[in-house]
């Protein structure tokens, strides 16, 4: 039974952490007043905030303008904390990349279980079907360009964070469960019904917040954080307090200390910082 009892932080909270699709922007990827009211209201008060997403960094730098992180110094979160960049500097604290063995691996295997994978380099998403409607989707979301490539593997001659197998949510609910058995060495977890995350191992947002906290001298339990999708799930279980939007899956949901009443389009962020960091 999703939790609407209200908490109590057991420590002052120090560092909001956010998802973006779902969460903090609304149903048309648009970052209402409110929420960025709400927010200059505890960054001026010297709270933190992050940005936690499955989107590349270049897919996350225009909300953290919008949020003024480059002001007041938050962080990005980038391929689901793959990589950690200071918002105000654009230091990089923390990054990590799948090894380069493992991209023709996880290509054969996409291409055996019938998902498409894209994976991304300076500001394009690399895919070899980039007309298939679900990489349109991440390239609409991240408002990045495609590159269409012959072979992904050829072209993927970089260190990448991550790839990422599209397919219909039915049949991707069994790829993940068959990517997960063949490799156990990696992080694998869907943020869309429609989108499959192969990251390194350990990399997840509850992990990467994990990484943060220790950086920046605060502790999970002074952690709000805010999400909805399957790969927020770690990150709303471990914060101090972990809240799920009403729009949000029934298993994020189902971890939450608290479930808002409200949507990503009825300002449920704002309303949660509000309730948690008076």
């Amino acid at each position: 039974m999703p939790n609407t009892a209200i908490p109590v932080p057991k420590a002052p909270i120090q560092l909001v952490a956010l998802d973006i699709d779902g969460t903090l922007a609304d149903s048309h990827k648009n970052i209402s007043e409110t929420n960025i009211a709400e927010l200059d209201r505890i960054q001026q008060a010297g709270v933190k905030v992050a940005l936690v997403s499955g989107r590349p960094t270049y897919g996350i730098l225009p909300t953290a303008r919008k949020i003024h992180l480059e002001q007041f110094g938050g962080y990005i979160l980038a391929f689901n904390g793959a990589k950690i960049t200071q918002a105000d500097t654009q230091e990089v604290l923390y990054e990590n990349a799948l090894a380069p063995s493992m991209i023709p691996a996880i290509y054969e295997a996409a291409k055996e279980l019938k998902a498409e994978i894209i994976t991304y380099s300076d500001g394009a998403i690399l895919s070899e079907n980039p007309s298939y409607k679900y990489v349109q989707r991440e390239a609409q979301i991240n408002k990045m360009p495609t590159c269409e490539v012959r072979n992904l593997v050829e072209a993927t001659i970089f260190h990448t964070p991550k790839c990422l197998l599209l397919a219909e949510p039915d049949h991707l609910a069994m790829v993940e469960k068959e990517m997960q058995r063949r490799f156990k060495g990696l992080s694998i977890y869907r943020s869309e019904p429609y989108f499959l995350e192969i990251v390194p191992q350990g990399i997840d947002k509850s992990e990467s917040l994990n990484r943060l906290t220790a950086m920046i001298g605060c502790t999970m339990e002074q952690l709000l954080a805010c999400g909805d999708g399957y790969n927020d799930m770690t990150m709303v279980r471990d914060a101090g307090i972990g809240v799920a939007m009403q729009n949000a899956q029934n298993e994020v949901k189902a971890v939450a200390a608290w479930v808002s009443p409200l949507t990503n389009d009825q300002d449920a962020v704002a309303d949660a910082i509000r309730r948690f960091v008076p």
